[in-house]
């Protein structure tokens, strides 16, 4: 966390102020981080959304996300410290009506002191972007401030075109934050640690000893109250093009020179350069049972609930290693794994005592609850005979460092508030990984329906055979 810094004093604004990524995610990891005494020395938050809501209502808003998904209690000194500092401006904001809102920055700023610098968070749908950008644009609020992106930064490629020759308009790439919340997770970022720190895993990281790579995130929940975002979406859109995407050139990824944002962001660019487009064969997309009967959800609705890929990184180090991506809502199980499949060596000393099930030796990264990393293996097992079983070695971050982790989004909001923009998606790559899934886009493949409560579609399991899904196995045995 850069040794606790604190940031520059900052007015913070949310556009979405009273919505479910601000309940869910922001005010619980901005009251964490005032706890934690790493906001600036003095700060505002002014929420924003089209409907009225008073500075009253967002003071409870607050204190009810908190107490129900934050880490800390509203409480005490802290408590009164954030809720003094919250302030919120009902009604739209646009280029033709920036006010009040901009008027109530401005305040804000001179409160503290006339420098203090001014932080957007666009939690609200991609198609409220270009309103936005155009809005603080207009307005002189783009003027040495930041402005931080939700994923997906676009919808496809034409329309990432579109947004990114906006924002540029108003903002220079320095000032542009596109957040990926999974590259602030410390298990996502423990892989480069992993990799580039110890000498025993680097040498084998590469197609000589790897026979396939696994990213798969099944989810057991369905849309949450967030069908009018999802309707325009959908998995593809929501999570593969982009939290897996963004994992996958960390797991593929050459060693940058130093972990700053440019060789960081060139190398992933690398990466994300030498994947083969995806095809329509490479993707199977399916839908869960009842999802059409969903509140806000079109009858006839093609938005895919769950999406499996396999794709190729066409270099010297990955060349012929298939990458499987998997995700899905309504699934049978909850988890965000890395999984690494080793080669198999010639066993043919232990052929007649190994396990039946077992497959190859893995490395998994657990990115989610009981994030660490597991090395699967056999072993002899006790006993006069030679017979073989599967052992496991695992290192848990609560165990050994304590459960007092920052969270994604408590890492990145405080990066942002400093500038830094090292865990932060680069514009090239983005629109690379647009480039990556056009056809697919433009030529979708159809919708397999689904059971609620399975490992969706039988397609996917057709996609990498002979191969199975990691997780499936391990919650099989």
């Amino acid at each position: 966390m850069h040794q606790g810094r604190r940031p520059d004093p900052q007015v913070i604004v949310i556009f979405g102020g009273n919505g479910d990524l601000a309940s869910r995610k922001l005010l619980p990891a901005l009251y964490h981080l005032e706890v934690a005494g790493l906001l600036p020395d003095d700060y505002r938050i002014i929420g924003n959304s089209r409907g009225d809501f008073t500075d009253e209502e967002f003071d409870g808003f607050a204190r009810v996300a908190i107490t129900e998904r934050g880490r800390c209690e509203p409480e005490g000194d802290h408590w009164d410290r954030f809720a003094e500092r919250l302030t919120y401006v009902s009604g739209s904001f646009t280029a033709d009506d920036p006010e009040p809102l901009a008027g109530a920055v401005r305040d804000a700023q001179k409160e503290l002191g006339g420098d203090a610098q001014l932080l957007t968070y666009l939690a609200v749908p991609p198609k409220a972007f270009p309103v936005l950008t155009r809005g603080l644009g207009e307005a002189g609020l783009n003027i040495g401030s930041k402005i931080v992106y939700e994923k997906p930064f676009g919808t496809d490629l034409e329309s990432f075109q579109k947004l990114s020759a906006l924002v540029h308009r108003y903002f220079d790439e320095e000032q542009v934050f596109r957040i990926d919340h999974f590259l602030g997770k410390e298990a996502v970022q423990n892989i480069l640690a992993l990799r580039f720190a110890n000498g025993m895993f680097e040498p084998v990281w590469n197609r000589q000893f790897i026979d396939h790579v696994e990213i798969d995130v099944p989810e057991t929940l369905g849309l949450e109250q967030r069908a009018a975002f999802y309707e325009g979406v959908g998995a593809l859109r929501d999570m593969l093009v982009t939290h897996l995407f963004q994992v996958m050139s960390f797991v593929a990824m050459e060693p940058p020179y130093a972990l700053e944002p440019k060789p960081l962001a060139d190398e992933t660019a690398k990466v994300f350069e030498s994947i083969r487009p995806l095809k329509p064969e490479d993707v199977v997309r399916g839908q869960y049972k009842g999802y059409r009967e969903e509140d806000g959800v079109d009858p006839n609705s093609d938005t895919e609930t769950f999406v499996a890929a396999r794709m190729f990184i066409d270099n010297w180090r990955w060349s012929g290693v298939p990458f499987l991506m998997r995700t899905g809502k309504r699934l049978k199980a909850e988890h965000q794994t890395v999984t690494l499949a080793f080669k198999e060596p010639p066993r043919q000393m232990f052929r007649e005592h190994e396990s039946a099930w077992y497959e190859r030796d893995h490395l998994t990264f657990r990115l989610s609850e009981e994030a660490g990393v597991s090395l699967a293996f056999l072993a002899k097992m006790p006993g006069p005979e030679i017979e073989l079983g599967p052992a496991r070695m695992s290192f848990e971050y609560d165990a050994t460092y304590g459960s007092e982790i920052l969270g994604a989004y408590e890492y990145l909001l405080h990066d942002a508030l400093l500038g830094e923009r090292t865990l932060f998606t680069r514009g090239d790559g983005v629109e690379r990984t647009w480039e990556l899934v056009h056809e697919v886009s433009e030529k979708p493949p159809p919708i397999h329906e689904y059971a609620q409560g399975s490992w969706g579609p039988k397609e996917a399991e057709d996609l990498i055979a002979p191969r199975r899904w990691h997780v499936e196995r391990e919650e099989d045995h």
